[in-house]
């Protein structure tokens, strides 16, 4: 610990370069992760809020998808008589649409027809009323007990809750009833979300459907895959780009070291020390690094309001930070093997 600080204050430029380095990193991770959640939020928020934990489309004969999936009443019948008593089936009918509020321009939305509750508080559920979401009401400049026009149909604002987005586009949710009139091409739904209903195989070739469970649900959505595959992997590059740089920089500076190394093995200090030592230094760097670039990507999300997708939180942050420092240090650690095959006699002169 003693050398290692040492070190630290004797060469501060060396290290404020690498400190540099790493707080580049940690920012473009940081900053990468959070726009990969904000993007996944306003594609999948709305798909994650499903109840039951079963998803039925109809067959189109390929992968599950959102954009090729139209049941009929017979499909939605079937599936909610095999239901009995124990199970649940709520028709969900989605589709793209614009709704005129009073006074200013179309907004485009996602529009959710759906029964009952099955979304809580967010559901309408009076024919002639719609529910907003907070994205939606934004746009559309509307509150509860304010009108806007969908199809040519006028509903009333019934109240604003709930942050749900589908394919980037806020969601207004109208009653099953109201969704079929303004899109009547779409069918009687959309999909089914579903729980408790046995022998689903049987039922989905009698019915010609398919089912998959919430999560797979996610990758019937034409955009999620491709756009959180691509971030994923930049940010799974970031990574090991980061591991490699700060091995590379520690590496420099143990060969650059070699001859006090050599000096202080000569001295009687044991390899496990030195090892610690130069562990203790890399963290001190790290750990500084990583901090400081944490830090300017929280204030710049406070800054950024609405501007951008972002979410910042404990999975976006403190995850890909630790991940950051394990990674440096095992970087770090793949640099010290010199420390292992140093001659102590170097520092003697014999290697000379």
């Amino acid at each position: 610990m003693f050398v290692a600080l040492r070190d630290l204050r004797a060469a501060r430029g060396r290290f404020l370069l690498i400190t540099l380095v790493v707080t580049l990193v940690a920012l473009l991770v940081s900053f990468l992760s959070g726009l990969t959640a904000g993007l996944a939020h306003q594609n999948i928020s709305a798909v994650t809020s499903f109840p039951g934990d079963t998803v039925v489309f109809a067959d189109s004969g390929a992968a599950p998808s959102f954009d090729a999936s139209s049941l009929t009443q017979e499909q939605v019948a079937a599936w909610q008589s095999a239901a009995g008593p124990d199970g649940t089936v709520d028709p969900i009918g989605i589709s793209h649409g614009k709704v005129d509020p009073s006074g200013r321009a179309a907004v485009q939305v996602a529009l959710f027809g759906t029964t009952g509750t099955a979304f809580g508080n967010r559901s309408a559920t009076r024919d002639g009323t719609v529910m907003l979401s907070t994205g939606a009401a934004k746009d559309l400049g509307a509150a509860a007990g304010d009108t806007v026009t969908i199809a040519g149909h006028p509903f009333t604002v019934a109240g604003v809750h709930g942050d749900d987005w589908y394919s980037h586009t806020p969601v207004v949710w109208q009653t099953l009833a109201d969704w079929q009139a303004t899109t009547p091409r779409a069918g009687a739904a959309t999909v089914l979300a579903v729980s408790g209903v046995p022998d689903q195989s049987a039922l989905n070739a009698t019915a010609h459907t398919q089912t998959t469970n919430i999560a797979g649900a996610l990758s019937a959505l034409s955009a999620y895959k491709a756009e959180n595959g691509s971030l994923t992997l930049m940010t799974v590059l970031l990574f090991a780009i980061s591991a490699l740089v700060i091995g590379a920089f520690f590496t420099v500076w143990t060969v650059q070291r070699m001859p006090d190394i050599a000096t202080l093995k000569a001295l009687g200090a044991t390899s496990g020390s030195l090892v610690r030592d130069a562990l203790t230094q890399a963290a001190v760097v790290l750990i500084a690094g990583v901090a400081v670039g944490l830090g300017i990507t929280s204030t710049a999300a406070a800054f950024l309001g609405d501007a951008l997708p972002f979410v910042l939180s404990p999975a976006t942050t403190l995850l890909p930070a630790a991940a950051l420092i394990a990674l440096g240090l095992l970087g770090a650690t793949f640099a010290l093997r010199f420390l292992f095959t140093t001659d102590p006699l170097t520092a003697l002169g014999a290697g000379r």
